[in-house]
């Protein structure tokens, strides 16, 4: 099953980086010229599934353009989730993250990400849950597909957690496949 992801992954991401070769600069930003308002751009992720798993998340984010390739930013994470199959299915996670985006090519970036998630995590020494803070570290790229001819886009990021571990996670595989937007 992990060859079969990995193959996915590799042939996923050899794609996209043929198509950025003939897409649109994400914007265009000159140091001197550009204010900083101007540089900032708006965005995150929103995910809702509802039934007998509800999952609802909730992670905005701000960046700025550093330089016509470089961006940095912060972002938050909120989501609440409830297993209707067991009683007690009910918890809620938050936290933020940094991140660091290096477009390689106008629409292919190269993205780093450090993460910290507070969570439900069971313990099974004391056959309990307890809230502990989580910590990933993300690494990988993606692509961005702008809308029109505006600033905004969507961005297909695919990261793996070089500090996944299976007993203090709340992603269950060190694999993150995300799809946001930005504006």
């Amino acid at each position: 099953m992990l060859l079969s992801k990995s193959k996915l992954f590799i042939l996923l991401f050899g794609f996209l980086f043929v198509v950025g070769i003939q897409a649109q600069a994400q914007r265009d930003i000159y140091s001197d010229s550009t204010s900083l308002k101007d540089r900032l751009y708006f965005g995150g992720n929103f995910g809702m599934q509802f039934g007998t798993v509800t999952l609802v998340d909730f992670s905005p984010l701000v960046g700025v353009m550093i330089t016509p390739r470089y961006s940095a930013g912060v972002g938050l994470t909120y989501q609440y989730f409830n297993d209707k199959r067991y009683y007690g299915g009910q918890a809620s996670s938050y936290g933020g993250r940094l991140f660091n985006r290096f477009n390689v090519l106008p629409n292919v970036f190269l993205h780093g990400e450090y993460e910290a998630i507070n969570f439900d995590n069971y313990n099974l020494v004391s056959d309990r849950f307890e809230r502990i803070w989580s910590n990933a570290l993300f690494l990988g790229g993606g692509y961005f597909a702008p809308f029109g001819g505006g600033r905004g886009g969507a961005n297909f990021t695919f990261l793996y957690n070089v500090l996944y571990d299976n007993k203090r996670s709340p992603y269950s595989e060190p694999y993150v496949i995300r799809l946001g937007f930005v504006m």
